[in-house]
């Protein structure tokens, strides 16, 4: 089980030491330029890339020296010490943790997105969030574990824009079966079961394709793909939003989706059409070669 997570809440961390005063802020970034230039350091350059006089450089420089952040080797020449690196780390990663807060819990709580209604809704009314068949809903009343306020008022059926999104939406991620067919050098579409590509087909709540050889098999399978273009990304995006969904893929271009689903972390599976002489030359005025071999291979990434 996964959701989408929604937080209103402030949280609160230890935060860099730059965020606190003007002083340590401007002592991070002037240790920041030696380390990016040193061992040959000009505080004339530094103090222009801070925005300070050369003799504010100079007296940071003096300080971190005696705090054992720099160590000066000679004239105009110093090096960031191991104890300055490990305060440098310190200090981004408490810049990091906040700029990540900004981005993922303020900014994600303020921003709009729009859902389809289930019902009548009021502006300013507080909404229960769902996921049905990859879209967002809402529904009036602040019943579910994830919930917002709308913007707009709207009827059933028609958008409507919410923020103050808080709570998380309980959904199951969507499965992918990759559908591998033989390149035309190979026979293509005319060495494969139709029958047994439309009832996999039949599993998924879309359908993409890759390849001109899996466009045609669709075609003479009845089966109107959701899209021809970006099959992988497509594919992922709907398991993230709860959607099974098949991509009838060329040979030649099943790596460049599976890739593209082991970077999002998505659980599928490659079946194989293929006949079993696949020497012979297919015949186009005769139908499909029935004596198919369907060989599946799982994979699963770690979610974590």
């Amino acid at each position: 089980m996964t959701g989408w997570v929604f937080t209103s809440q402030y949280l609160w961390y230890d935060m860099s030491g730059a965020l606190e005063d003007k002083r340590t802020a401007t002592r991070f970034r002037i240790l920041v330029e030696i380390a990016d230039r040193q061992p040959a350091v000009n505080q004339g350059e530094i103090a222009e890339a801070v925005g300070v006089t050369s003799q504010a450089v100079s007296e940071y420089i003096r300080d971190l020296v005696a705090d054992g952040y720099v160590e000066k080797e000679a004239r105009s020449r110093y090096s960031v010490t191991k104890e300055g690196v490990d305060w440098l780390f310190q200090e981004a990663k408490g810049l990091r943790r906040f700029a990540n807060h900004v981005t993922d819990d303020v900014l994600e709580s303020v921003k709009e997105d729009a859902a389809i209604a289930t019902d009548t809704i009021e502006l300013g009314e507080t909404v229960t969030l769902s996921i049905t068949d990859g879209l967002l809903h809402a529904t009036p009343g602040d019943v579910g574990p994830a919930t917002g306020v709308a913007t707009t008022a709207a009827s059933p059926g028609d958008e409507v824009s919410v923020t103050g999104f808080e709570g998380v939406i309980q959904m199951d991620p969507g499965h992918v079966t990759v559908v591998q067919l033989p390149p035309a050098r190979s026979g293509g579409s005319q060495v494969v079961s139709i029958d047994e590509l439309a009832t996999i087909c039949a599993g998924g709540d879309i359908v993409v394709a890759t390849g001109v050889e899996a466009v045609v098999a669709l075609r003479r399978a009845d089966i109107t793909p959701t899209t021809s273009l970006a099959a992988g990304p497509v594919a992922a995006d709907g398991a993230t939003r709860g959607l099974d969904a098949v991509v009838v893929a060329t040979a030649d271009l099943v790596g460049q989706v599976t890739d593209t689903l082991r970077d999002d972390n998505v659980l599928y599976e490659v079946t194989e059409l293929a006949d079993a002489d696949t020497d012979a030359d297919p015949d186009p005025d005769q139908g499909p070669d029935l004596g198919i071999e369907m060989d599946t291979e799982i994979t699963q990434r770690d979610s974590s």
